[in-house]
């Protein structure tokens, strides 16, 4: 019989996204920008420009895989 487990990593891999998705959202919101807008605008065109450099948002970001970001987003809004 196989006794193979199988180990689950996802829920940390969310929680990194999510914490540096509130750092990102909060450099946004102390700059003047409204933070969905130009986050949704870098989910759709992948442009760095879109998120500001203060705090480091934009390397924050960049280090997230767009995919695993969406992934992550909508588990989150449908509470998976």
């Amino acid at each position: 019989m196989d006794k193979t487990m199988i180990f689950s990593l996802g829920n940390d891999k969310d929680d990194e996204i999510k914490k540096g998705l509130i750092v990102v959202y909060d450099a946004l919101r102390e700059k003047g920008y409204n933070p969905i807008n130009q986050i949704v605008g870098y989910i759709l065109s992948e442009d760095p420009t879109y998120i500001t450099t203060h705090r480091n948002a934009r390397s924050i970001i960049s280090k997230i895989d767009r995919d695993d970001l969406l992934e992550t987003l909508v588990k989150s809004y449908l509470n998976k």
